[in-house]
């Protein structure tokens, strides 16, 4: 439970940031962390398309840069975006200055005024100063679809035992985490909307 759902002592260290929305809502927000690539970006679109879904996309700079037209489709399909640095950038190994300037190459090809530190990871020198002009926004569960030791059926679980009111649940656009994020997001989905929830972007 310490990974998957943080406690609430340690989310209170990133004071300012979105971890969770409302509780009295029964609505969950789906987040899809490091991409566009388009070995999963497309697929991951089209099946929040055949669920009628709309979520939000925290985008790694290299990859807009790279992708732009993939970037563009995210957006056409009616999701947010947000700024996950340009180099999925650790903020812990990272001096606050390059950090900051990291983040703001990023903000040249992604519009957005959400920001997720890679790894949810951040100074608070960084965090001061990125609240100035973003929604820090970390969450609520983190799916951990990216570790690859871990069964796709334990990444369904994850979702199924910690989703909530307002959670605010990650998954990966990345070959990373493919396997297990193609297994399991399409089942949570279902799960949840069997549950009553209802989706929406950030």
């Amino acid at each position: 439970m310490f990974i998957e759902q943080l406690p609430y002592f340690i989310r209170g260290v990133y004071f300012g940031a979105t971890w969770r929305k409302s509780r009295h809502e029964k609505v969950i927000y789906l987040t899809f962390d490091d991409g566009p690539i388009p070995e999963v970006t497309p697929w991951v679109l089209d099946i929040l398309d055949q669920y009628k879904i709309q979520a939000t996309f925290f985008c790694v700079g290299e990859n807009v840069e790279r992708y732009p037209e993939l970037y563009k489709e995210i957006i056409r399909r009616g999701h947010r975006t947000g700024n996950h640095t340009y180099n999925h950038m650790r903020g812990f190994f990272t001096d606050s200055q390059t950090y900051l300037e990291n983040a703001e190459k990023a903000s040249r090809c992604i519009d957005s005024l959400l920001f997720r530190p890679p790894h949810g990871e951040m100074r608070f020198s960084q965090l001061k100063a990125l609240r100035k002009k973003y929604e820090v926004v970390q969450w609520d569960v983190i799916t951990r679809d990216y570790n690859q030791k871990l069964a796709k059926e334990r990444v369904l679980n994850i979702v199924k035992k910690y989703a909530r009111n307002g959670s605010i649940i990650v998954f990966h656009d990345s070959l990373k985490a493919e396997k297990n994020m193609r297994y399991a997001m399409p089942k949570a989905i279902e799960f949840l909307l069997q549950k009553g929830y209802q989706f929406r972007s950030l």
